[in-house]
């Protein structure tokens, strides 16, 4: 199993980076997790996007999901798919009114918004807190505290497991999600300090304590915003957890 960086910045895009997007794969099939902004032309860059087997997306804020509208696009118009895109759906898990909502990104005006249905060519899956079956993926989606519907994911493919935390504040369930997998990608925002709004994100120093809590064999940083000091960020989790520890890169594969 390994996880490729398609876009990492927090929030927003940042200078030359995308914001949240990643590859999981194993056996021979690839599964997105989030889409945000930039991703779709980093993903090109390394896949063609046909590729895809499945996309999961934690939740709807538009650094996670904003180019599914591209996406979109590339699967209804593309002049010479390699498949039928309307007779192979892309499967797509995601929060409750994920087909409602990004029906409303992509549709110009309201006329269309009131007819615009994205079933013809994804077959829409709504994440609850249970396991799903994804290719070879045992995927544990699991609530986490955001102020959207929001998930982490905990996948395994019988041998690793790699675990997501998505977009979160400080939450019991992160434990649930993180205890023992063999790779953590946390998102990390922003240092730490105590008059940070909670139920909203992480820090480092939060990132790298449930690292420790969940006793995690590995620890990877993701979702610095862009205003933000990632060494510092990097910093601040070292000083919580004593394993391998390293802020994600554009690009970067990571073995699992």
């Amino acid at each position: 199993m390994r996880v490729t960086i398609l876009g990492c910045c927090g929030s927003i895009p940042g200078p030359d980076r995308a914001a949240s997007g990643y590859l999981l794969e194993a056996g021979g099939f690839t599964m997105g997790i989030d889409l945000g902004n930039g991703t779709l032309a980093r993903l090109q860059a390394v896949r063609d996007p046909f590729e895809l087997d499945a996309l999961l997306l934690s939740h709807l804020h538009p650094d996670h999901c904003a180019d599914f509208s591209a996406l979109t696009v590339l699967r209804r118009y593309h002049p010479a798919p390699p498949f039928d895109t309307r007779e192979r759906r892309l499967p797509v898990y995601a929060p409750s009114q994920a087909p409602a909502r990004l029906a409303n990104a992509y549709a110009p005006h309201e006329s269309e918004r009131l007819e615009t249905d994205l079933s013809d060519v994804f077959e829409f899956h709504a994440l609850h807190h249970g396991v799903l079956r994804v290719g070879p993926f045992q995927v544990t989606a699991v609530p986490v505290t955001h102020p959207t519907e929001s998930f982490g994911v905990r996948v395994t493919d019988g041998a690793r497991t790699f675990a997501y935390t998505g977009d979160t504040g400080e939450c019991p369930a992160l434990d649930e999600l993180a205890e023992g997998a063999d790779v953590l990608l946390a998102e990390a925002t922003w240092t730490h300090a105590d008059d940070r709004p909670p139920g909203l994100h992480l820090s480092g120093r939060q990132a790298g304590e449930l690292a420790a809590r969940a006793r995690v064999g590995r620890l990877l940083l993701t979702h610095v915003a862009p205003w933000t000091d990632g060494e510092a960020v990097l910093r601040e989790a070292r000083s919580r957890y004593d394993g391998p520890v390293r802020l994600v890169e554009q690009g970067a594969v990571y073995d699992i």
